[in-house]
């Protein structure tokens, strides 16, 4: 199953570090791909840099456009599944079984009010609850539950850094030729 997904909107300034969340959640949750309006050059630039040293950057990107309604009506042409995530919708408990035998999804969240017609050209307008909450929250609970958890066994390619599981403390591996280990002062490495 692919996933990728679609931000409409993005209030200047004010939504630069929801915004970023959102491509930096899609990445680590296992996405492929985040289309984004109205947002800025340095805000993909930002997100390119974290892929570049976190990895992924082969398996991950994030596509500037100006346009929402062309791409959902290029996925919708395609015969590809549009979701858009709003409290309005049906709980995704109740979609989830139809949902993962979709092989290509796009995930619409919005960063302000959506258009009405998004949820006529959507083909499951999906619900993670029926109270106003954060489309980062969101999108973490839909990825989560449509991958069952097995996106955090992910390993990502070309990683120039990675975080070694610990108890206490920071473990920061540098992947380098010669691999090791560094820690912060605030606990032990092993």
């Amino acid at each position: 199953m692919k996933i990728s997904v679609l931000r409409i909107g993005h209030r200047l300034v004010r939504d630069d570090r929801l915004t970023t969340h959102v491509a930096l959640v899609a990445r680590a949750f296992g996405s492929e791909k985040v289309y984004m309006t109205d947002a800025a050059d340095s805000l993909k630039q930002t997100v390119d840099e974290i892929t570049k040293s976190w990895g992924g950057s082969s398996d991950f990107n994030i596509e500037l456009i100006s346009n929402w309604n062309r791409v959902v009506m290029n996925w919708k042409r395609e015969g590809k599944t549009i979701v858009h995530l709003t409290m309005y919708g049906i709980p995704l408990g109740d979609r989830i079984k139809e949902l993962r035998r979709e092989k290509n999804i796009l995930v619409v969240i919005g960063a302000e009010k959506v258009p009405r017609e998004l949820y006529d050209l959507a083909n499951y307008n999906i619900a993670i609850g029926n109270q106003p909450h954060s489309e980062v929250a969101a999108l973490s609970i839909f990825l989560d539950r449509m991958f069952e958890g097995k996106q955090f066994n992910r390993e990502f390619r070309d990683a120039k850094i990675k975080i070694i599981p610990a108890a206490k403390g920071k473990i920061v591996r540098e992947m380098t030729p010669v691999s090791y280990e560094k820690s912060d002062s605030k606990g032990p490495t092993t």
